[in-house]
């Protein structure tokens, strides 16, 4: 209770001095505010590759920091206190910061960084025409670069599959578009419940060359994602994560991304939104640093080969 009141005492005390005065020392700089979902390494990683890339160009920032999405209390904090130093922009690092600054913030610029699927969670209207006042650098890795990872890898691959649920659905007209222009049949076989994952991977093992993945909230439990990688081991069936994660436990490979990148991505596109471009004509970007993953002993056990240019330059050997 003490602590309630306590923060409610520094909300009242922002709002207070942000309608008698405005001190000379914010006017003097200029403010970007930063919503954190959380404090993690590769979130640290983002932020000060963003940071680098703000500061070379703009000598005059001042960066302040909330983490947000602990309480409403203190994103109310975090909201007033944004509003009192007269942010020229709000950076948001995770998705649940992203979806606070929106919700709250229609007047002030927004760019995000550490998001996936941003036009698919609704924080645009596409990718390449955000619209609004947000946009950003996005986790995503262009399905294209992963199908021609996939045909690196299995060079014989006409029929690709993927499970989704109706989370991911949006993501699977635009990849079958994609595929076909590669010269592969995309396989998408929907989960509507736990009950239905047996029979759906068993109708792509039995018609696929290969098991795409995406990162589905509501398909990749820890229990199903087990399940999936044991049947794929089992029946033969190359499967491609979605993380590095995902390859340790026992995918055949994945890729994945420099968080610093991303964030220097973000840190340009922040550029961009200061020099006086509207976000809404800015599009996302997606990861342009790559990195590839593979579990040597998944591959030898379902006798995929992989080929030496990738064993070159793979990132991490899961053994």
């Amino acid at each position: 209770m003490k602590s309630k009141r306590h923060i409610s005492a520094i909300l009242m005390l922002i709002l207070v001095l942000g309608a008698v005065l405005t001190p000379s020392i914010v006017l003097a700089q200029t403010n970007i505010a930063v919503f954190m979902s959380d404090s993690l390494t590769s979130t640290m990683r983002t932020l000060r590759g963003a940071r680098k890339v703000v500061m070379r160009s703009n000598s005059n920032i001042k960066f302040h920091t909330f983490l947000v999405g602990n309480g409403a209390e203190s994103d109310s904090v975090a909201i007033a206190e944004t509003r009192y130093l007269h942010s020229k922009l709000v950076m948001t690092l995770g998705s649940s910061a992203t979806q606070i600054a929106k919700d709250n913030f229609k007047d002030i610029p927004i760019v995000f960084a550490g998001v996936m699927y941003p036009e698919l969670s609704g924080f645009v209207k596409s990718n390449e025409k955000p619209g609004g006042n947000i946009t950003g650098a996005s986790l995503d890795i262009p399905v294209e670069v992963q199908f021609k990872y996939f045909k690196r890898i299995l060079p014989y691959m006409n029929r690709v599959g993927i499970l989704y649920t109706q989370a991911t659905e949006g993501l699977v007209e635009p990849a079958a578009k994609i595929a076909k222009a590669l010269g592969m049949k995309l396989i998408a076989v929907q989960v509507r419940s736990e009950k239905d994952l047996p029979s759906a991977l068993d109708s792509l093992a039995k018609n696929t060359d290969g098991i795409w993945s995406v990162a589905d909230p509501e398909l990749f439990n820890p229990q199903a994602t087990r399940y999936i990688l044991l049947n794929t081991i089992r029946k033969g069936i190359p499967f491609m994560g979605f993380s590095r994660n995902v390859v340790e436990s026992g995918a055949l490979f994945a890729l994945d991304f420099d968080y610093k990148a991303i964030g220097r991505q973000a840190g340009g596109i922040v550029n961009k939104v200061l020099s006086g471009r509207s976000p809404a004509k800015i599009p996302v970007s997606t990861a342009d640093v790559i990195w590839f993953h593979y579990n040597e002993k998944t591959a030898g056990y379902i006798k995929v080969t992989i080929p030496e240019e990738l064993v070159a330059i793979a990132k991490a050997v899961y053994r």
